[in-house]
Order: structure tokens, then C-alpha cells, then sequence
């Protein structure tokens, strides 16, 4: 098993940035997001955006190269955050224990985590050709590595619905909602299906936007609700040590396993198979269950949904409920919606 010093594995935080030709070719990520979002959100944000998101490579190690995964993330006016995992990104690779962070600036031309024994990772803002490259050097110019940005894509983004399953939105209209809106083949937030469910599995696909200068709550907020009683909380958590309240959290009730949040303006999946609660003469007699996969990643198993969450439309009960998108007034897309109802 190999070893790394503490000074290589902060050294991989210390800078993060990304060229103006990404501005202009965005990202794998943004690509995939809807053109009217992704373009107003880049004029607006400018190279922040470009800049965070996920790198990953090789740094040395005491005896060998060591893979490392490091997410960036924007928070407004030239100021970022860097999380380093080792072995690599969270779901790919990551040990599920080391994780180093540091703060940096935009400065120069250059995003900037200083380190105090003078260790900097530098990617050019005013070099095209460095576009995307993290690349991290010791004091003295020696190069430990370098670290190249990527675009995940869920496993199952884009999965079709089975033969039989109930199609709550395709991208054509959504007449399967009550307040349904549609902008661009994309469904807005603030949706509750007309059709009403007990147990079932759901597919869904969403993006939260990119809002740097928010913060916690305000910060892409939404959340599926099972039933209307039962919140799995949408927010951009990216990069964050998930609370339960944080993305693809059990509302109030049980954080997720592992942080699966992509960067804002990439498409997400929840994939949750869904147990409704069981009442005999009008008591409850055993909870709601969830097991939830995010991007893939199983984050929740067969967690209890003890009482239904914060602000959940429809009251704990054993009649069937609706497939709540809540409206927490922040800018959160959805797409692809169907479920399989469990006999």
C-alpha cells in the first residue's frame, strides 16, 4: 500500500482555474444542459464557471503515482473552493475517508490556493493552451502532477422507460402535471402529477443552476417529493460534506452515504425505488422506505422515512399521493419523469 506526504496531497488544492477557450467551448457538462440556461448563466458568471467542476490525475507519491480527484467550486466574485479525494473523484475511485480543502482567488490571470510551504497548482485563465489542466508544482518549479478537468455522466441519464411504466414527462407536454410548465422541452419547477401512486420506482433527471454567490438553502433549491410527503431533497450541494439536508438527502431525516452532486448545470439522475408506509384501521404501522441512487450511486438503502418531511404538500396517510417537484423558488429543471408501479 503506498504512502503520500501530507504536502503532496494539499498541494493538489492549492489552485484551480480554467481558460477563456473554455469559456468559449464550454465544458462536456454545460454542453449537455439546455442551450437557453447554459447560455445565460455563462454571460453572466464568465470564466467562474468554467473553472470549477472536477479534475482528476496523477500526482507522485512516495513510491508511486497516486490518483486524485479534485472538485472546484465557484463561489462568486473570483473566489473558489477546492476538495481534494484521494484514489480519486466521490464515486469513482475516492477512499471514502481522506478529503483536503482550501480557499483561493482569482489573481493574475490565475485562480489561486496559496499554500504556506509555497506548493501552487496552476491552470492558466490567459492560456489557451493550458485550458483544463490543473497543474500542480513544488516551490522550486518541480512538477508533482497534473490534474485534467472531466464531465461525468450519470449511468443512467437518458434511460427509457420499460414497457408498462406510467410516463410523466417525455419532453412533449405536461399535461400529466397540475401547474405543469414547459420551457425549451424542459419542466420547470413547481409540478405535481395529476395521477396519484403507492409504491413504485421512479426515474428522473434534473439540473440545478449556477448560482456561485448563494449559499447553503438558497443555493439551487428543490426537492422530489414521494407522495407529497416525503422530500429527496434537489439543491447544489456540490463539493459539500452532505447534512440531511443537502442534495439527495431524506429531508430532516437521513443524509446521504456519499456526496454523488455533479456540478451545477449538469443533468442528474435520482433513481429511487419507493415503498409506501402501511396503515392498518387508520394507524400507521410501518414507515415509508427509500433507497435511493444518485448519478448511479446507491447514497441512500431502505431508509425510513420516520414522518413526512418539511413542507411536504400532501399529509402522512395510506391514501395514494402525487409526484411532487417542489418550487422553492430557485431556477431547477427536470426531465425525462416516468415510474414503475411495484405490484
Amino acid at each position: 500500500m503506498f504512502r503520500i506526504t501530507s504536502l503532496l496531497l494539499a498541494s493538489a488544492l492549492l489552485l484551480a482555474t480554467a481558460t477563456s477557450a473554455l469559456a468559449d467551448k464550454k465544458p462536456k457538462a454545460a454542453k449537455k444542459a439546455h442551450a437557453d440556461i447554459v447560455a445565460t448563466e455563462i454571460a453572466v458568471a464568465g470564466p467562474d464557471f468554467a473553472a470549477q467542476g472536477e479534475y482528476v490525475g496523477e500526482i507522485k507519491g512516495d513510491d508511486k503515482p497516486v490518483k486524485l480527484g479534485v472538485q472546484v467550486i465557484a463561489l462568486g466574485s473570483g473566489k473558489f473552493h477546492a476538495v481534494g479525494y484521494m484514489g480519486g473523484l466521490p464515486g469513482d475511485g475516492w477512499d471514502e475517508k481522506s478529503r483536503v480543502e482550501a480557499d483561493g482567488q482569482t489573481k493574475a490571470g490565475a485562480v489561486v490556493f496559496p499554500h504556506e510551504k509555497g506548493t501552487t497548482g496552476t491552470i492558466r485563465l490567459d492560456d489557451k493552451d493550458a485550458g483544463g489542466i490543473l497543474t500542480i508544482k513544488e516551490s522550486d518549479g518541480t512538477t508533482l502532477g497534473t490534474l485534467r478537468h472531466v464531465c461525468r455522466t450519470s449511468p443512467t441519464l437518458g434511460e427509457k422507460p420499460p414497457a408498462g411504466a406510467v410516463v410523466l414527462f417525455d419532453g412533449t407536454s405536461a399535461e400529466a402535471f397540475i401547474d405543469g410548465r414547459v420551457k425549451d422541452g424542459v419542466l420547470l419547477e413547481g409540478s405535481t402529477s395529476k395521477q396519484k401512486f403507492q409504491s413504485y420506482k421512479i426515474h428522473l433527471e434534473f439540473m440545478v443552476p449556477f448560482m456561485p454567490a448563494a449559499r447553503g438553502q438558497g443555493r439551487g433549491n428543490s426537492g422530489y417529493y414521494s407522495q407529497g410527503r416525503y422530500e429527496t431533497q434537489i439543491l447544489d450541494s456540490f463539493g459539500l460534506v452532505s447534512q440531511n439536508n443537502d442534495c439527495a438527502a431524506i429531508y430532516g431525516i437521513a443524509a446521504p452515504r456519499i456526496n454523488m452532486c455533479y456540478p451545477p448545470l449538469s443533468w442528474q439522475t435520482y433513481d429511487v425505488d419507493y415503498t409506501a408506509a402501511e396503515y392498518q384501521d387508520g394507524k400507521k404501522v410501518k414507515n415509508a422506505r427509500l433507497t435511493v441512487r444518485h448519478n448511479g450511486v446507491e447514497v441512500q438503502k431502505d431508509t425510513e422515512a420516520t414522518h413526512g418531511t418539511t413542507a411536504a404538500p400532501v399529509k402522512e396517510g395510506p391514501e395514494p399521493g402525487p409526484v411532487y417537484l417542489q418550487n422553492h423558488g430557485n431556477p431547477v429543471r427536470f426531465r425525462n419523469i416516468w415510474l414503475v408501479e411495484k405490484k
